[in-house]
């Protein structure tokens, strides 16, 4: 078994979760949730693929430029709705998510039956030079496509922005204490319609990365599952940027060993398929339960502290909540 090829088919494969992934963590920090991911991700992937589609004959990179443009606009567009009912008529933000992903993956199947299982283009492999030659780092990092490395770029510019700039210290008040961000000459709810349409693009990007890259094509519920997987993976995540990106690769690793598994293992193909899904979300039940409380109980309290901080998933204190401004 090649670990080194597992390892770079799974950061591959989980590029689509980080773009949803780092969306959702960054609309959530500012106070909003938005439960819209599952739908918002099935209706951009269609949308960029019919277009990338449509205007193939512009030539593979502008086609594909437009179709991931389209499914930016998309979710950010799913994501105004979700801002809008929640901040300005300060209305149910589970509720409304939780019907627009309904909606939304109901129009992908019925708008996107033109396009089912026809060939269309895709995000082609690009080779960073010198850098693909590095042992064992050049072979996992640097011999993808131009999609795996603005992830990477992703990860590192919104770690950067949360934790090391003042606008980002404002993000994170948003969530946790929008009260006193207004009181510093915040303005909250504009700030958190700009988040929530920011989040809803990034997945909108990860519609169209699964149609024109992971999963490339168009099909009926194409990337059904992935938009629950990615809010679980934000709450096993801690809603840090970094911990979400390594639980999207986590996510990854455990399809690529499922796959490893099919030729191995005597099972149904189905029970492999689902089989990271099942592991994610007991992973998450397992770091909330407890059971596990009583168990870090147990350790020495310096090693008990540490572990609680690795484990433990504490949502922004203001998430989810109205706030009326003055």
């Amino acid at each position: 078994m090649d670990i080194i090829a597992i390892l770079s088919v799974a950061i591959a494969t989980s590029t689509p979760l980080v773009f949803a992934c780092i969306g959702e963590t960054i609309t959530e920090r500012s106070g909003v949730i938005n439960l819209s991911a599952e739908g918002t991700i099935l209706l951009s992937a269609m949308t960029g693929f019919a277009v990338a589609k449509t205007t193939e004959g512009l030539g593979t990179i502008p086609s594909l430029l437009l179709g991931f443009v389209s499914a930016a606009l998309v979710g950010a567009v799913v994501a105004l709705v979700v801002a809008f009912g929640a901040l300005s008529l300060r209305q149910s933000q589970v509720a409304i998510g939780f019907v627009l992903a309904l909606l939304c993956a109901d129009l992908s199947s019925f708008l996107g039956n033109p396009y089912v299982r026809i060939p269309g283009p895709t995000v082609p492999s690009f080779k960073l030079p010198l850098l693909q030659d590095i042992p064992v780092v050049g072979r996992l990092l640097f011999q993808s496509d131009w999609l795996v490395y603005a992830s990477f770029a992703l990860i590192i510019l919104v770690w950067v922005y949360f934790y090391r700039t003042r606008p980002g210290l404002m993000l994170r008040a948003m969530g946790e204490q929008p009260a006193a961000a207004f009181a510093r000459g915040t303005n909250v709810i504009l700030m958190r319609y700009c988040y929530t349409l920011l989040g809803g693009a990034l997945m909108g990007i990860a519609g169209a990365a699964f149609s024109l890259d992971f999963k490339a094509g168009w099909s009926h519920r194409h990337t059904a599952g992935y938009g629950w997987i990615a809010l679980a993976i934000v709450i096993f995540g801690s809603w840090n940027p970094l911990r979400v990106a390594l639980s999207c690769y986590l996510f990854g690793i455990l399809q690529s060993l499922a796959s490893q598994a099919q030729n191995a293992i005597p099972v149904p193909t189905q029970v492999i398929t689902v089989a990271p899904f099942a592991l994610m979300i007991l992973f998450l039940v397992l770091t909330s339960s407890e059971w596990l409380e009583r168990l870090l109980k147990q350790l020495p309290p310096s090693l008990s502290r540490a572990a609680a901080q690795t484990i433990h998933s504490t949502p922004p204190a203001a998430l989810g909540q109205a706030f009326e401004q003055d």
